[in-house]
Protein backbone atom coordinates (compact mmCIF):
# COMPACT_ATOMS: atom_id res chain seq x y z
CA UNK A 1 0.00 0.00 0.00
CA UNK A 2 1.17 3.58 -0.52
CA UNK A 3 2.73 5.10 2.57
CA UNK A 4 -0.25 7.81 3.43
CA UNK A 5 -2.12 4.56 4.04
CA UNK A 6 0.71 3.13 6.23
CA UNK A 7 0.41 6.02 8.27
CA UNK A 8 -2.95 5.41 9.20
CA UNK A 9 -4.02 7.10 12.78
CA UNK A 10 -4.89 4.41 15.67
CA UNK A 11 -7.37 5.18 17.50
CA UNK A 12 -4.77 5.93 20.69
CA UNK A 13 -3.45 9.05 18.32
CA UNK A 14 -6.74 10.22 18.02
CA UNK A 15 -6.82 10.19 21.74
CA UNK A 16 -2.86 11.50 22.57
CA UNK A 17 -4.44 14.62 19.66
CA UNK A 18 -7.57 15.28 21.34
CA UNK A 19 -6.10 15.76 24.53
CA UNK A 20 -3.36 17.72 23.27
CA UNK A 21 -4.98 20.07 21.63
CA UNK A 22 -7.09 20.96 24.86
CA UNK A 23 -4.11 21.44 26.51
CA UNK A 24 -3.32 23.86 23.74
CA UNK A 25 -6.58 25.71 24.67
CA UNK A 26 -6.17 25.88 28.12
CA UNK A 27 -2.51 27.38 27.54
CA UNK A 28 -3.64 29.71 25.22
CA UNK A 29 -5.45 31.37 28.07
CA UNK A 30 -2.44 32.85 29.06
CA UNK A 31 -2.47 35.13 25.58
CA UNK A 32 -4.66 37.20 27.96
CA UNK A 33 -0.74 38.23 29.53
CA UNK A 34 -0.63 40.30 25.86
CA UNK A 35 -4.06 42.28 26.80
CA UNK A 36 -2.26 43.03 30.20
CA UNK A 37 0.50 43.81 28.61
CA UNK A 38 -1.25 46.23 26.41
CA UNK A 39 -3.37 48.02 29.04
CA UNK A 40 0.39 48.89 30.57
CA UNK A 41 1.48 50.09 27.70
CA UNK A 42 -1.61 52.12 27.35
CA UNK A 43 -1.19 53.05 30.69
CA UNK A 44 2.99 54.33 30.51
CA UNK A 45 5.09 51.01 29.70
CA UNK A 46 8.28 52.01 27.72
CA UNK A 47 7.14 50.22 24.05
CA UNK A 48 10.26 48.10 23.83
CA UNK A 49 9.81 46.95 27.10
CA UNK A 50 6.03 46.19 25.88
CA UNK A 51 7.25 44.30 22.76
CA UNK A 52 9.93 42.09 24.95
CA UNK A 53 6.94 41.00 27.80
CA UNK A 54 4.84 40.03 24.30
CA UNK A 55 7.45 37.67 23.45
CA UNK A 56 8.39 36.45 26.73
CA UNK A 57 4.53 35.69 27.17
CA UNK A 58 3.95 33.93 23.64
CA UNK A 59 7.27 32.26 24.20
CA UNK A 60 6.19 30.81 27.51
CA UNK A 61 3.04 29.69 26.15
CA UNK A 62 5.06 27.68 23.36
CA UNK A 63 7.51 26.36 25.23
CA UNK A 64 4.60 24.41 27.44
CA UNK A 65 3.06 23.57 24.42
CA UNK A 66 6.15 21.75 23.30
CA UNK A 67 7.03 20.56 26.92
CA UNK A 68 3.91 18.69 27.59
CA UNK A 69 4.43 17.33 23.98
CA UNK A 70 7.48 15.55 25.09
CA UNK A 71 5.78 14.39 28.55
CA UNK A 72 3.07 12.35 27.05
CA UNK A 73 5.56 11.04 23.81
CA UNK A 74 7.70 9.72 27.54
CA UNK A 75 10.63 11.81 26.73
CA UNK A 76 13.13 12.84 29.73
CA UNK A 77 12.32 16.35 31.54
CA UNK A 78 13.18 19.43 29.30
CA UNK A 79 15.49 20.88 32.12
CA UNK A 80 16.70 23.72 30.14
CA UNK A 81 13.16 24.54 28.42
CA UNK A 82 11.83 24.62 32.05
CA UNK A 83 14.88 26.81 33.30
CA UNK A 84 14.41 29.43 30.03
CA UNK A 85 10.37 29.97 30.77
CA UNK A 86 11.00 30.25 34.12
CA UNK A 87 13.48 33.26 34.01
CA UNK A 88 10.79 34.58 31.43
CA UNK A 89 8.36 34.20 34.28
CA UNK A 90 10.17 35.73 36.95
CA UNK A 91 10.84 38.84 34.54
CA UNK A 92 7.55 39.27 34.08
CA UNK A 93 6.65 38.96 37.60
CA UNK A 94 8.23 42.30 37.53
CA UNK A 95 4.58 44.00 36.64
CA UNK A 96 2.97 41.24 37.88
CA UNK A 97 1.70 39.92 34.51
CA UNK A 98 -0.12 36.65 36.70
CA UNK A 99 -1.78 35.08 33.71
CA UNK A 100 1.74 33.47 32.33
CA UNK A 101 2.21 31.92 36.14
CA UNK A 102 -0.05 28.93 35.60
CA UNK A 103 1.70 28.34 32.07
CA UNK A 104 5.08 27.53 33.43
CA UNK A 105 3.01 25.43 36.41
CA UNK A 106 1.19 23.69 33.69
CA UNK A 107 4.47 23.42 31.70
CA UNK A 108 6.10 22.01 34.63
CA UNK A 109 3.05 19.63 35.88
CA UNK A 110 4.39 15.90 33.92
CA UNK A 111 7.77 16.61 35.72
CA UNK A 112 7.09 17.27 38.86
CA UNK A 113 5.55 15.92 42.13
CA UNK A 114 2.11 16.67 43.03
CA UNK A 115 3.02 17.73 46.50
CA UNK A 116 5.80 20.24 44.55
CA UNK A 117 3.10 21.64 42.00
CA UNK A 118 0.20 22.55 44.96
CA UNK A 119 4.03 24.63 46.73
CA UNK A 120 4.49 26.50 43.47
CA UNK A 121 0.74 27.18 42.64
CA UNK A 122 0.21 28.34 46.32
CA UNK A 123 3.30 30.41 46.60
CA UNK A 124 2.93 32.11 42.93
CA UNK A 125 -0.78 32.94 44.30
CA UNK A 126 0.60 34.34 47.75
CA UNK A 127 3.61 36.43 45.59
CA UNK A 128 0.98 38.37 43.32
CA UNK A 129 -1.91 38.92 46.08
CA UNK A 130 1.35 40.08 48.45
CA UNK A 131 2.55 42.63 45.39
CA UNK A 132 -0.79 43.55 44.50
CA UNK A 133 -1.56 44.60 48.23
CA UNK A 134 2.28 46.60 48.80
CA UNK A 135 1.61 48.12 45.61
CA UNK A 136 -2.70 49.32 45.26
CA UNK A 137 -4.06 47.58 48.44
CA UNK A 138 -5.18 44.47 48.84
CA UNK A 139 -7.63 43.21 45.71
CA UNK A 140 -10.15 40.15 45.76
CA UNK A 141 -10.68 40.51 42.41
CA UNK A 142 -7.35 39.86 41.58
CA UNK A 143 -6.23 36.88 43.75
CA UNK A 144 -9.95 34.96 42.96
CA UNK A 145 -8.56 35.52 39.31
CA UNK A 146 -5.20 33.97 39.65
CA UNK A 147 -6.72 30.96 41.26
CA UNK A 148 -9.01 30.46 39.06
CA UNK A 149 -6.36 30.75 36.27
CA UNK A 150 -4.22 28.84 38.03
CA UNK A 151 -7.26 26.08 38.44
CA UNK A 152 -8.00 26.10 34.38
CA UNK A 153 -5.37 25.90 33.21
CA UNK A 154 -3.03 23.90 35.46
CA UNK A 155 -6.33 21.52 36.46
CA UNK A 156 -7.28 21.12 32.82
CA UNK A 157 -3.26 19.79 32.26
CA UNK A 158 -3.26 17.80 34.92
CA UNK A 159 -6.63 15.89 34.27
CA UNK A 160 -5.33 15.08 30.16
CA UNK A 161 -2.40 13.95 31.57
CA UNK A 162 -4.16 11.71 33.58
CA UNK A 163 -6.98 10.45 30.76
CA UNK A 164 -3.93 9.88 28.60
CA UNK A 165 -2.18 7.42 30.58
CA UNK A 166 -5.62 5.70 30.97
CA UNK A 167 -5.97 5.45 27.38
CA UNK A 168 -2.39 4.14 27.05
CA UNK A 169 -2.99 1.96 29.75
CA UNK A 170 -6.35 0.43 28.19
CA UNK A 171 -4.26 0.58 24.53
CA UNK A 172 -1.51 -2.10 26.54
CA UNK A 173 -4.31 -3.95 27.92
CA UNK A 174 -5.87 -4.67 24.79
CA UNK A 175 -2.72 -5.81 23.16
CA UNK A 176 -1.86 -7.66 26.11
CA UNK A 177 -4.89 -9.46 25.67
CA UNK A 178 -4.65 -11.02 21.98
CA UNK A 179 -0.83 -11.74 23.34
CA UNK A 180 -2.41 -13.77 26.16
CA UNK A 181 -4.99 -15.36 23.87
CA UNK A 182 -2.30 -15.95 21.42
CA UNK A 183 -0.03 -17.71 24.09
CA UNK A 184 -3.12 -19.83 25.35
CA UNK A 185 -3.76 -21.09 22.15
CA UNK A 186 -0.36 -21.93 21.53
CA UNK A 187 0.22 -23.94 25.04
CA UNK A 188 -3.30 -25.56 24.51
CA UNK A 189 -2.05 -27.08 21.77
CA UNK A 190 1.78 -27.82 23.29
CA UNK A 191 -0.09 -29.88 25.82
CA UNK A 192 -2.61 -31.50 23.39
CA UNK A 193 0.54 -32.36 21.14
CA UNK A 194 2.61 -33.47 24.71
CA UNK A 195 -0.13 -35.44 26.29
CA UNK A 196 -0.79 -37.17 22.26
CA UNK A 197 2.90 -37.97 21.63
CA UNK A 198 4.26 -38.63 25.11
CA UNK A 199 3.21 -41.86 25.99
CA UNK A 200 3.48 -42.61 22.11
CA UNK A 201 6.78 -41.89 22.01
CA UNK A 202 7.54 -43.55 25.38
CA UNK A 203 5.73 -46.97 24.04
CA UNK A 204 7.76 -46.92 20.94
CA UNK A 205 10.94 -46.17 22.81
CA UNK A 206 10.27 -48.92 25.15
CA UNK A 207 9.45 -51.73 22.50
CA UNK A 208 12.28 -50.84 20.65
CA UNK A 209 14.70 -51.30 23.39
CA UNK A 210 13.05 -54.65 24.02
CA UNK A 211 13.69 -55.56 20.43
CA UNK A 212 17.09 -54.63 20.71
CA UNK A 213 17.43 -57.09 23.70
CA UNK A 214 15.80 -59.50 21.99
CA UNK A 215 17.26 -59.88 18.01
CA UNK A 216 20.16 -61.55 19.17
CA UNK A 217 18.31 -64.27 21.25
CA UNK A 218 14.79 -64.11 18.44
CA UNK A 219 14.85 -62.75 15.86
CA UNK A 220 12.11 -63.78 15.21
CA UNK A 221 10.29 -62.27 18.12
CA UNK A 222 12.02 -59.14 17.82
CA UNK A 223 10.92 -58.88 14.08
CA UNK A 224 7.38 -59.01 15.56
CA UNK A 225 8.11 -56.25 18.26
CA UNK A 226 9.35 -54.11 15.65
CA UNK A 227 6.22 -54.93 13.67
CA UNK A 228 4.28 -53.27 16.29
CA UNK A 229 6.65 -50.27 16.56
CA UNK A 230 5.82 -49.60 13.20
CA UNK A 231 2.30 -50.07 13.53
CA UNK A 232 2.20 -47.82 16.54
CA UNK A 233 4.21 -45.01 14.69
CA UNK A 234 1.87 -44.71 11.97
CA UNK A 235 -1.15 -44.37 14.43
CA UNK A 236 0.57 -42.32 16.33
CA UNK A 237 1.18 -40.33 13.02
CA UNK A 238 -2.40 -40.12 12.36
CA UNK A 239 -3.13 -38.63 15.18
CA UNK A 240 -0.92 -36.02 15.23
CA UNK A 241 -2.51 -35.18 11.94
CA UNK A 242 -5.95 -35.28 13.08
CA UNK A 243 -4.64 -33.03 16.36
CA UNK A 244 -3.34 -30.45 13.43
CA UNK A 245 -5.91 -30.23 11.38
CA UNK A 246 -8.54 -29.83 14.19
CA UNK A 247 -5.84 -26.96 15.76
CA UNK A 248 -6.57 -25.23 11.97
CA UNK A 249 -9.65 -25.50 12.09
CA UNK A 250 -11.73 -22.10 12.18
CA UNK A 251 -15.19 -21.63 12.36
CA UNK A 252 -16.55 -18.77 10.00
CA UNK A 253 -18.94 -17.55 12.26
CA UNK A 254 -17.15 -16.72 14.67
CA UNK A 255 -14.09 -15.45 12.43
CA UNK A 256 -16.54 -13.43 10.93
CA UNK A 257 -18.30 -11.62 13.70
CA UNK A 258 -14.70 -11.61 15.31
CA UNK A 259 -13.39 -9.68 12.45
CA UNK A 260 -16.72 -7.19 12.60
CA UNK A 261 -15.82 -6.31 16.32
CA UNK A 262 -12.51 -6.02 15.75
CA UNK A 263 -12.77 -3.26 12.85
CA UNK A 264 -15.36 -1.54 14.39
CA UNK A 265 -13.12 -1.02 17.84
CA UNK A 266 -10.97 0.76 15.01
CA UNK A 267 -13.65 2.81 13.50
CA UNK A 268 -14.25 1.19 10.76
CA UNK A 269 -17.83 0.05 10.33
CA UNK A 270 -18.53 -3.64 8.81
CA UNK A 271 -21.56 -5.13 6.84
CA UNK A 272 -21.47 -8.44 6.74
CA UNK A 273 -23.69 -10.64 4.35
CA UNK A 274 -22.14 -13.94 4.46
CA UNK A 275 -24.20 -17.72 3.09
CA UNK A 276 -21.93 -20.37 3.84
CA UNK A 277 -23.72 -23.20 5.55
CA UNK A 278 -23.62 -25.48 2.82
CA UNK A 279 -20.06 -25.04 2.18
CA UNK A 280 -17.53 -28.16 3.08
CA UNK A 281 -15.97 -27.67 6.40
CA UNK A 282 -12.38 -27.59 4.80
CA UNK A 283 -13.55 -24.50 2.70
CA UNK A 284 -15.49 -22.77 5.38
CA UNK A 285 -12.11 -22.98 7.30
CA UNK A 286 -10.34 -21.42 4.24
CA UNK A 287 -12.49 -18.89 3.82
CA UNK A 288 -12.12 -18.05 7.42
CA UNK A 289 -8.31 -17.33 7.19
CA UNK A 290 -8.98 -14.95 4.54
CA UNK A 291 -11.59 -12.97 5.94
CA UNK A 292 -9.01 -12.82 9.02
CA UNK A 293 -5.37 -12.42 6.79
CA UNK A 294 -8.20 -9.71 4.71
CA UNK A 295 -8.97 -7.73 8.22
CA UNK A 296 -5.44 -7.69 9.14
CA UNK A 297 -4.81 -5.69 6.01
CA UNK A 298 -7.52 -3.24 6.15
CA UNK A 299 -5.88 -2.29 9.53
CA UNK A 300 -2.19 -1.96 8.88
CA UNK A 301 -2.62 -0.79 5.09
CA UNK A 302 -5.27 1.56 4.58
CA UNK A 303 -7.52 4.37 5.92
CA UNK A 304 -10.45 2.48 5.66
CA UNK A 305 -13.65 3.81 6.98
CA UNK A 306 -16.00 1.19 5.34
CA UNK A 307 -15.87 -2.52 5.05
CA UNK A 308 -17.55 -5.02 3.39
CA UNK A 309 -17.64 -8.78 3.66
CA UNK A 310 -20.16 -10.65 1.38
CA UNK A 311 -20.44 -14.64 1.42
CA UNK A 312 -22.49 -16.30 -1.75
CA UNK A 313 -22.19 -19.44 -3.71
CA UNK A 314 -18.65 -19.88 -2.88
CA UNK A 315 -17.63 -16.34 -3.58
CA UNK A 316 -15.95 -14.15 -1.20
CA UNK A 317 -15.87 -10.18 -1.61
CA UNK A 318 -13.96 -8.11 1.04
CA UNK A 319 -14.02 -4.56 -0.29
CA UNK A 320 -12.97 -1.62 2.26
CA UNK A 321 -12.28 2.00 1.50
CA UNK A 322 -8.85 4.20 2.11
CA UNK A 323 -6.82 3.02 -0.44
CA UNK A 324 -4.58 5.09 -2.84
CA UNK A 325 -1.77 4.30 -5.02
CA UNK A 326 -0.95 0.69 -6.37
CA UNK A 327 -0.42 -2.12 -4.09
CA UNK A 328 2.78 -3.95 -3.25
CA UNK A 329 3.38 -8.13 -4.23
CA UNK A 330 1.82 -10.25 -2.01
CA UNK A 331 3.63 -11.20 1.09
CA UNK A 332 4.66 -14.75 1.31
CA UNK A 333 2.85 -15.66 4.39
CA UNK A 334 0.25 -13.29 3.72
CA UNK A 335 -2.06 -13.15 0.95
CA UNK A 336 0.68 -14.62 -1.06
CA UNK A 337 0.45 -18.21 0.58
CA UNK A 338 -3.27 -17.82 1.39
CA UNK A 339 -3.26 -17.67 -2.71
CA UNK A 340 -1.80 -20.78 -3.12
CA UNK A 341 -3.56 -22.46 -0.77
CA UNK A 342 -6.89 -21.75 -2.60
CA UNK A 343 -5.81 -22.91 -5.59
CA UNK A 344 -4.89 -25.69 -4.72
CA UNK A 345 -8.47 -25.89 -3.24
CA UNK A 346 -9.75 -25.40 -6.57
CA UNK A 347 -10.31 -22.11 -6.06
CA UNK A 348 -8.99 -18.26 -6.92
CA UNK A 349 -7.99 -15.46 -5.25
CA UNK A 350 -7.61 -11.96 -6.80
CA UNK A 351 -6.75 -8.78 -4.77
CA UNK A 352 -6.55 -5.02 -6.39
CA UNK A 353 -7.65 -1.63 -5.58
CA UNK A 354 -9.76 -0.17 -7.86
CA UNK A 355 -9.87 3.67 -9.47
CA UNK A 356 -12.34 4.55 -6.79
CA UNK A 357 -10.01 4.39 -3.92
CA UNK A 358 -11.15 0.72 -2.92
CA UNK A 359 -9.54 -2.51 -2.62
CA UNK A 360 -11.37 -5.46 -3.17
CA UNK A 361 -10.50 -9.39 -1.83
CA UNK A 362 -11.81 -12.13 -4.28
CA UNK A 363 -11.65 -15.95 -3.72
CA UNK A 364 -13.92 -17.64 -5.94
CA UNK A 365 -13.97 -21.63 -4.24
CA UNK A 366 -15.78 -24.67 -5.40
CA UNK A 367 -19.52 -24.36 -3.58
Amino acid sequence: MTKAAKLKATKLDKVRWLLLYTSDLALLLGLFGVLDVYYRWLMGLPAPVAVIAVAFVLSVIVLASRSIRIAVRGGPRPTGMLAVAGTMVLLLAVFPILFVMPVWLAMATPFIRRRTLLLLALASVAFVTAYETLVNGFNLPVLLLQVVFTLIVVGGVLANLWLWRIAREAHEGEEAKALLAVSEERLRFARDLNDLLGQSLTDIAARTAGAEQALRADPEAAAREMFEVRDLARQTLREVRQTVQSYRALDLGEVLASVRAVLEAADVRCTVDAEAGELPAETRTLLATVVREGATNVLKHSKAEHCTITIKEGILEMSNDGVSGPAGEHAPNGLGGLAQRVITAGGALSAAPTPEGAYVLRVEVPA
